[in-house]
C-alpha cells in the first residue's frame, strides 16, 4: 500500500497515466472516425462487404449467363456458406454458427453470372417499418437522407438507391420490401407466395414470407425474376385491365394528378390495355371473406360505438326539445372514437350542425344509420384484413423463435422488443380462421381481377347468343404502396399507431392473398418520393413484370411532364407545334411505327382538340395495334367535330366489323358512299357486310 502511495506521489507515474490516457482516446477517436467514414461511404447498408464471384459460363453451345456483369448485395437473412447470418441482431449472430449451405435463391443468381458484394443492415429479427438498427446503425436514405429507409429491408433498398449495387435481396412479409423501396424511390418485386424457394433464409412467418428484390431499372427487375421464378421466356400476349382502389387511394395524401393521374395517363398512349376501371375495395373485400365476420366481432370498441350511437340517436329522437344537450353529449361520445375515421367525419359534420343551431339536419343525418352501417363496412373491410395479418404473424414468429428469445434474452430496441413480446406473450384460440381468411382473400382477389374476354363478350352481345362467357386473368389491382411519407431519423415523435395501422392496411392486401406485387416510383411531391402499387392474381408474376417493362418508359414521360409542366403557349404556337406533331406522327406511322405513331397524335390532341383529323388519324394506329375500342372512339370523336370526314366513317366501320357489330358498321360504310358515292374501299365493305348480316 505504501509503494502504490509513493508512486501516486511520483510524477513520472501521472506523466505515464495521461498519456495512455491520451493514446487511448486517440485511438478511439480514430476508429470511431474510420467508422463514420466508412458509414458515409456505403451510406451504411452493409452489415459487412466481401465479393463471392460467380460461378463460371457453361462452355458453347450453352447460352450466355443472363445476369452476368451485374452486382447484388443480400439481406442479413440470408445463409451463405460459412457466414454467420444475423437477422439484424449480434444476439442472434452469437449464438448461431456459421452457415454450411448457401441459399437456393442467392446460389440461383451466382450461377446466372451475379457478383455477390455482400451482406446488408436489416430491422432487429424483420421487425419494424422504418428500416432503424441501433446496433449497427441505420443506413442512410439517398433520397431523404434525413429520413427512415423503411424496412425491414433497409440496407437492400439503401444499397440500390445509393449505386452500389445493381439489385438486391430482401425478405417480405408485411412490406419489408415495398416499403422501403417506396421510401427509396426504387422499384421491388414481391412474387406470388411460395414461387420463390425460401430454402437457406431464416423464417419469420412461413405463411407470408416470400424473397423479394429491388432495382433501379425495370429490365434488371425482370432479369432477376426470370432467374429466380424459372419463368418461361415467351409467353402469349395479354389485354390489361387496370383496376383502381379509390378507398384505398383516399388513404394516401398524394395529389391525385400525381398518383392516379400519371397512371391513367401514361396508359391512354399503349395498346392492349382495356377501359380503367374503379372500385372500393374494402367493400369488395367485405362481401367475399366470410371468416372475417369473427374479427369484426373482436373490435368492441367499434361495435359498441355503433349500438351506443344508435341509442343515442333514439333519444335525440323521443326528446326533440333536448336536442343541443343530447347532440352534445353525441359529441362527446364521438370524440373517444375520433380516431376511427368514419366516427371522425361524423364529429365534424355535428359540430358544424351544432354550431349553426341546425337541430332538423342533425336528426336527419344520424338517423340515416344505413348510411353509417355502409360507410362502416366500406371502410373496416381492408382494416380487419390487416388485423388478421398481424395475429397470423405474431403466431408464426411464436412458433419459430419463442425458445431463442426465452432463452437468450437478447438486447433490443424498445419497440421491436415491444413487438417480440407481444409475439411470444399472445395466445391464439382459432388459428383455422386466419388460414382461412387468408385461402379466402385469395379466391376473392381471383374474383377480382378475372374479366370477361372482350371479344367473346362483344360478340355475344351483337349475335344475341346466351351462354357461359370466358374469363381470362388480366386485371391490376392498383393501390398506392404506403400511406404516409418516412419519418424523420432520431425523431423523438414516433410514427403514430395509426400511420402503422395504414401502412399494414396497404401490405396486407399481397401479403394475405399470396398474390404478388411490384412497386413503381412516380416521382416525388414536396420533396418525398411517391410510389404506386400493381397487385395481380397469384402465379401471374411473369404477367405483372412484363407490364411494367411494357409501361415503365410512357410512365417515364409523364411523370417527367408532371414533374416539369411546359410553359403556357399561346394559340398560334400551340395551333404550329399540333401540325408538326401530326406529321411526325404520320411519317412514324408510314414507319409501321404504329405506338410512337399514337404517342405523337396523342400530344398533338393535347394542344389541339378541336382536329378531327389528329383523332381520325390516331384511330387508323390503333387499328393497327389492334386496339379497335378505342379506335371506335377516336372516330366518334372526330365524327362529332367533322360530320363529313370520310376516312373517320371508313375507320369507325373497320373498328366496329373487327368487334363484330356487323349491322352498325354497315352503317358506317353506307354513310361514307353518301358522302363520296365513287369510294371503293366503302362500296367493297358494305356488299360483304350486306352479306354478312343477311
Amino acid at each position: 500500500m505504501n509503494t502504490v502511495k509513493a508512486n501516486i506521489k511520483n510524477p513520472k507515474v501521472w506523466v505515464l497515466v495521461i498519456g495512455v490516457t491520451v493514446a487511448v482516446g486517440m485511438v478511439a477517436a480514430a476508429e470511431t472516425r474510420r467508422r463514420k467514414a466508412k458509414f458515409k461511404e456505403d451510406f451504411g447498408a452493409f452489415v459487412q462487404r466481401f465479393l463471392i464471384l460467380p460461378f463460371p459460363q457453361p462452355p458453347a453451345p450453352a447460352a450466355k449467363q443472363t445476369l452476368a456483369g451485374l452486382t447484388f448485395a443480400i439481406n442479413d437473412i440470408f445463409e451463405l456458406e460459412d457466414y454467420v447470418t444475423g437477422f439484424g441482431n449480434p444476439d442472434w449472430a452469437r449464438t448461431h454458427e456459421a452457415a454450411e449451405k448457401t441459399a437456393v435463391t442467392v446460389t440461383a443468381l451466382l450461377k446466372n453470372g451475379a457478383v455477390c458484394v455482400g451482406q446488408t443492415v436489416m430491422g432487429e429479427l424483420g421487425f419494424g417499418v422504418s428500416g432503424e438498427n441501433m446496433h449497427y446503425g441505420t443506413p442512410i436514405n439517398p433520397e431523404m437522407p434525413a429520413h427512415v429507409p423503411g424496412g425491414s429491408s433497409s440496407g437492400s433498398a439503401v444499397a440500390v438507391a445509393a449505386g452500389l449495387v445493381d439489385f438486391a435481396l430482401g425478405t417480405d412479409t408485411i412490406g419489408c420490401i415495398r416499403i422501403p423501396a417506396a421510401f427509396c424511390g426504387l422499384l421491388s418485386f414481391r412474387p406470388s407466395h411460395g414461387a420463390v424457394s425460401t430454402i437457406g433464409v431464416l423464417p419469420n412467418s412461413q405463411s407470408l414470407d416470400t424473397v423479394g428484390w429491388l432495382a433501379r431499372d425495370p429490365s434488371i427487375l425482370l432479369r432477376v425474376g426470370h432467374t429466380v421464378l424459372k419463368l418461361n421466356t415467351v409467353e402469349p400476349r395479354r389485354a390489361r385491365h387496370l383496376i383502381f382502389a379509390d378507398d384505398l387511394f383516399q388513404l394516401s395524401k398524394v395529389p391525385k394528378q400525381k398518383a392516379e393521374g400519371v397512371i391513367s395517363k401514361a396508359f391512354e398512349n399503349l395498346s392492349g390495355y382495356q377501359p380503367q376501371q374503379h372500385i372500393n375495395f374494402g367493400q369488395h373485400i367485405s362481401l367475399n371473406v366470410p371468416s372475417l365476420k369473427g374479427f369484426r366481432d373482436q373490435s368492441t370498441k367499434l361495435q359498441n360505438g355503433i349500438s351506443n350511437l344508435k341509442a343515442l340517436c333514439s333519444a335525440m329522437v323521443s326528446l326533440q326539445r333536448y336536442l343541443r344537450f343530447f347532440a352534445l353529449l353525441l359529441l362527446f361520445f364521438l370524440s373517444g372514437l375520433e380516431k376511427l375515421k368514419p366516427f371522425s367525419l361524423m364529429r365534424q359534420m355535428l359540430t358544424i350542425h351544432v354550431i349553426d343551431n341546425k337541430m332538423d339536419d342533425i336528426a336527419a343525418y344520424l338517423l340515416n344509420l344505413d348510411l353509417l352501417n355502409d360507410m362502416l363496412s366500406k371502410w373496416f373491410g381492408a382494416t380487419i384484413v390487416s388485423r388478421a395479418f398481424k395475429h397470423l404473424k405474431r403466431h408464426e414468429f411464436k412458433t419459430n423463435h419463442e425458445d431463442w428469445v426465452k432463452s437468450v434474452e437478447p438486447k433490443l430496441a424498445s419497440d421491436v422488443s415491444d413487438n417480440v413480446l407481444t409475439a411470444i406473450n399472445t395466445t391464439h384460440e382459432n388459428i383455422k380462421a386466419l388460414y382461412d381468411i387468408r385461402k379466402e382473400l385469395r379466391a376473392c382477389m381471383q374474383i377480382l381481377l378475372k374479366v370477361p374476354d372482350l371479344g367473346q363478350l362483344r360478340f355475344s352481345c351483337s349475335q344475341k347468343i346466351h351462354g357461359k362467357l370466358g374469363f381470362v386473368d388480366n386485371g391490376i389491382l392498383v393501390i398506392p404502396t404506403i400511406a404516409d411519407p418516412p419519418s424523420k431519423l432520431n425523431s423523438k415523435k414516433r410514427d403514430t399507431v395509426e400511420s402503422h395501422n395504414r401502412a399494414l392496411i396497404l401490405s396486407s392486401i399481397a401479403s394475405m392473398s399470396g398474390c404478388c406485387q411490384v412497386t413503381i416510383p412516380l416521382g416525388k411531391n414536396d420533396g418525398c418520393p411517391i410510389s404506386v402499387s400493381f397487385i395481380t392474381f397469384h402465379g401471374g408474376d411473369k404477367f405483372l413484370l412484363d407490364t411494367v417493362l411494357d409501361m415503365y418508359s410512357s410512365l417515364k414521360e409523364q411523370i417527367n411532364f408532371v414533374s416539369n409542366p411546359a410553359p403556357l403557349q399561346d394559340a398560334n404556337e400551340n395551333f404550329d407545334t399540333s401540325e408538326i406533331l401530326k406529321e411526325k406522327g404520320n411519317a412514324a406511322y408510314k414507319g409501321k411505327q404504329w405506338n410512337k405513331a399514337v404517342n405523337y397524335y396523342s400530344e398533338a390532341i393535347k394542344l389541339n382538340g378541336k382536329k378531327a383529323t389528329y383523332y381520325s388519324n390516331r384511330a387508323e394506329a390503333y387499328l393497327q395495334l389492334g386496339c379497335f375500342q378505342k379506335a371506335e372512339e377516336d372516330c366518334n370523336r372526330a365524327i362529332s367535330l367533322d360530320k363529313k370526314n370520310v376516312k373517320a366513317y371508313l375507320r369507325r366501320g373497320t373498328a366496329r366489323e373487327s368487334l363484330l357489330f356487323y349491322k352498325d358498321a354497315a352503317q358506317d360504310f353506307k354513310h361514307a358512299l353518301v358522302l363520296e358515292p365513287q369510294n371503293k374501299v366503302a362500296r367493297h365493305a358494305e356488299k360483304r357486310l350486306r352479306k354478312l348480316t343477311s
